[in-house]
């Protein structure tokens, strides 16, 4: 794949080269490693909060009801706030540290953000492993919720910006992909350590996650910075040179000047948050808003997070659950490959569309299946019914992984202009991070409460994002960057109305004071501009 044949992409009618080269596979490896440190996250959990000697130390109440038969009801064996609170901290801390990780990816650049990112999951990792209280560990989860908040925030930005257009969907999945892959290991470390005799497993399964956070560490040591992020800081010699050596050839001169035309913008921008809610960025801002949130009322994240402890749930015994959601996991990560393949190809439309189909038809089995077979009392699925459900997640988790997993990250992270891009992926971030954190909180309660219904309330947001992408999601794929505007906004049957010229919004301004101020607060609504 090194050293391919030159990948062109028009800017104004200029075509700029770029190679695939060795630095440009290598840094995309090296940063998608922080998806790597998330997925691990995200999966380790479910698995540790249903070992029975983790939550005999940290969770007496649950490990009382599932361990010695207190049940109630099949659904609420693990409805704890605090347990669930051991899984969601981690994202209530991402949600806050990616503020100020939008800072440091502006000012300080995207390589020191990546590695600050892996300081804060080294330390969360050593204080999980050697946990002795619940405080601890959840301080823990907080240091690894920080480095989350920066890795999400530096990561994506990152791929999008190294790689050549035309291969630019398929290097930033990559951190999609590691994410799977993360939670694929996680949960084979939690099959091997549930089975480690004398009840310390669970520090092993959380241990292990300081791999991925010394490979984060070391890749954000190794790599380059972005020639966008070099240029935006004024390094622009330093950002020509990088940009060569990215490109594999000395005829970058019109990729350049692009960049420092598209910094010479962004600088001129005092309050990039501020400026995401002008009219010529709202577009990009609700579709990012949008995307994060429907991503985790997918259901996904419930599925991961707690994956053994909804089979458990479900009447598998804790082998099964743990086996199966290695199974999941598995088809994670291979439909997540898919999604490389063909992202850059069929678009990003298609694969919204299809998987939103595939994941509807799934959860309303699941409903089906569950509503039948699993009451307050009894769970006995039957193998039968048994094996029907881990297909059904298995067909579920396959259409996201190829979709909204991927297409959640990288749409926001292409569409946003050079000067919001920064405080855009900090929105995206810190969405996806709060309502990440919502899910994981409430949804052992909601599956006390809801039952089988549980999947009926993800299979209807399933069809209202669905209806979402049909009309107001444009295909972005092989567009550069700085060309969205022209090429995909403003050819929109609706975006197209916000994308106002400058002189355009002056003009307006003037004619709105000439009518005596009357109409200014609506023009400052409508353009999210300040009038003195």
């Amino acid at each position: 794949m090194a050293g391919g044949g030159l990948v062109a992409a028009s800017a104004g009618g200029v075509e700029f080269e770029a190679k695939i080269t060795p630095i440009v596979i290598i840094s995309c490896i090296m940063a998608a490693t922080g998806g790597l440190m998330f997925g691990y996250d995200v999966g380790v959990s479910g698995g540790v909060t249903s070992m029975p000697h983790f939550l005999k130390k940290f969770f007496p109440v649950v490990y009382k009801k599932t361990i010695e038969g207190d049940l109630g009801s099949n659904y609420c064996k693990y409805d704890n706030q605090g347990l669930q609170l051991f899984t969601s901290s981690l994202y209530l801390a991402g949600l806050t540290a990616t503020f100020f990780a939008s800072y440091t990816t502006r000012r300080l650049g995207r390589r020191l953000t990546m590695l600050i990112a892996g300081f804060f999951f080294i330390v969360g990792v050593v204080l999980n492993a050697a946990a002795q209280d619940l405080a601890m560990l959840i301080i823990g989860r907080i240091l690894l919720g920080c480095g989350v908040g920066f890795a999400n925030q530096a990561v994506p930005v990152f791929l999008s910006e190294i790689a050549p257009t035309r291969i630019r969907g398929g290097l930033n999945i990559l951190f999609q992909l590691n994410v799977t892959i993360g939670i694929l290991f996680a949960n084979l470390v939690n099959y091997g350590t549930a089975k480690i005799k004398g009840g310390w497993g669970w520090r092993l399964s959380l241990g292990l996650a300081g791999v991925p956070a010394l490979l984060l560490t070391i890749g954000a040591l190794l790599v380059v910075d972005t020639p966008n992020s070099l240029i935006e800081r004024g390094k622009l010699d330093q950002g020509k040179a990088v940009l060569k050596k990215i490109r594999g050839t000395d005829n970058i001169e019109p990729e350049y000047l692009e960049l420092v035309e598209a910094s010479r913008v962004a600088k001129e921008v005092k309050h990039p948050f501020r400026n995401l809610l002008l009219s010529k960025n709202r577009p990009q801002l609700v579709i990012a808003v949008a995307l994060q949130f429907f991503q985790q009322f997918t259901g996904i994240n419930a599925i991961m997070f707690y994956a053994p402890v909804l089979f458990n749930t479900l009447g598998f015994k804790n082998d099964a659950s743990l086996y199966s959601a290695v199974i999941t996991g598995a088809v994670n990560v291979v439909s997540t490959v898919v999604s490389i393949y063909s992202v850059d190809k069929v678009g990003r439309r298609f694969l919204l569309l299809q998987a939103g189909v595939q994941m509807f038809f799934a959860q309303v089995v699941i409903a089906v299946v569950l509503g039948i077979k699993v009451t307050d009392k009894s769970d006995n699925l039957g193998s039968g019914f048994a094996v029907l459900v881990v297909i059904m997640v298995c067909t579920f988790v396959s259409a996201f992984a190829w979709s909204w997993g991927p297409l959640g990250w990288l749409i926001p992270s292409e569409t946003f202009p050079l000067e919001t891009r920064s405080a855009g992926q900090s929105v995206t971030v810190c969405i996806n991070l709060l309502f990440t954190f919502v899910i994981a909180q409430a949804f052992l309660s909601m599956l006390c409460h809801f039952k089988y219904g549980i999947f009926l309330f993800f299979s209807g947001w399933v069809f209202i994002m669905s209806v979402f992408v049909w009309f107001l999601v444009p295909e972005t794929k092989n567009i550069p960057i700085e060309e969205m505007t022209e090429r995909v906004w403003k050819k929109h049957w609706l975006w197209k109305r916000f994308m106002v010229d400058d002189e355009d919004v002056v003009q307006e301004v003037d004619l709105a004071k000439k009518n005596g101020g009357s109409s200014c607060f609506k023009l400052d609504f409508t353009l999210g501009l300040d009038f003195e």
